[in-house]
């Protein structure tokens, strides 16, 4: 919702500077994670990326059965949220995106921005836990301006921007390479992670 409407409310306020608009919609993206992850990480484990979901899978630090409620949980709340940013706007609730983003440039975006967002969370889990609401949204800040993407990072938010044809739209028919390369880039993380702080090792 808060990626959708931000994006929305953004493209309405800035007369057509595209800069703007993605300066708003990435400020309201970064502080919303902050929130969220600071809220429900007690909760949940903060658990809103399939990306991140898969990379605990495969530490084994959750089961296949919690990673798939998990992911259920992500896409449909996802959706939700985003019928809601529609329904606030004044716009029609189902709806699909037209906006493309393919391209090996785009594809290479994905996958350091959610290599970047998986090993940022693997790495202080393991070593500052408290920082991982302020750093996960400033990291996910700055990955709007430095990847070519615009920093999806995350499956299930691919998934859910494909339903709305708005400023933070992704066309349906380039969904499955951006969520490809995403969980490219977490298996990735979760390899140098492991290198870099090993769970065998006392601190």
């Amino acid at each position: 919702m808060a990626v959708i409407g931000s994006g929305i409310m953004a493209e309405t306020l800035a007369g057509g500077n595209v800069a703007i608009a993605l300066l708003a919609n990435t400020v309201a993206t970064g502080a919303i994670l902050y929130v969220l992850i600071a809220v429900l990480g007690p909760i949940s484990g903060a658990h809103f990326n399939p990306a991140v979901t898969f990379a605990f899978l495969i530490r084994r630090e959750i089961s296949a059965k919690m990673a798939a409620a998990f992911v259920s949980a992500q896409i449909v709340g996802g959706a939700i949220g985003a019928f809601a940013a529609h329904l606030m706007f004044d716009l029609p609730v189902f709806q699909f995106s037209t906006k493309a983003r393919a391209g090996i440039g785009q594809w290479t975006g994905e996958f350091v921005a959610t290599f970047g967002l998986v090993l940022t969370i693997l790495l202080l889990v393991r070593l500052r836990p408290s920082a991982i609401p302020a750093t996960v949204g400033l990291y996910i800040t700055s990955a709007y301006w430095f990847t070519s993407s615009t920093s999806f990072a995350n499956p299930a938010i691919t998934v859910v921007r494909s339903l709305s044809d708005t400023f933070a739209g992704i066309a349906p028919v380039d969904v499955p390479l951006f969520i490809a390369a995403q969980f490219a880039g977490a298996g990735v993380a979760v390899a140098l992670a492991a290198w870099l702080a090993p769970r065998n090792v006392r601190r």
